[in-house]
């Protein structure tokens, strides 16, 4: 059997995933997106679990992994560290209850209209 390590490794060198990174690195503090946005953003809109992987590995500086987060406001994983997303987030300003962003249209990011035209 194989380490999940080097798949993870690998995914992080594709395509897919730089565009990923790019999409969250617009992610501007006391903002949030799920994963199925930024998958939808990064040209798959199916690949809301590939990009929930491409963040569980990137420990990539500047890289804001903590504001993606799962669909309905959920936090999902955050290398393994729910408290420290959680942390971050509130630090940022975003309330979070019960393992849910809480008024998830008001913090919800969207990408402006300018950055749209000048896709990734």
């Amino acid at each position: 059997m194989t380490s999940a390590k080097p798949r993870r490794a690998a995914l992080l060198r594709t395509p897919f995933a730089a565009r990923v990174l790019t999409v969250v690195r617009q992610i501007p503090p006391g903002r949030v997106a799920t994963y199925g946005e930024v998958a939808a953003l990064a040209g798959r809109p199916r690949a809301a679990r590939a990009v929930g992987n491409i963040m569980r590995g990137c420990s990539k500086p500047g890289v804001p992994c903590h504001r993606v987060i799962a669909a309905g406001g959920r936090l999902g994983g955050y290398g393994g560290s729910e408290m420290l997303k959680r942390a971050l987030l509130v630090a940022e300003g975003i309330t979070v209850a019960g393992g849910r962003v809480r008024e998830l249209n008001r913090v919800r990011w969207r990408r402006p209209a300018s950055a749209k035209a000048k896709a990734i």
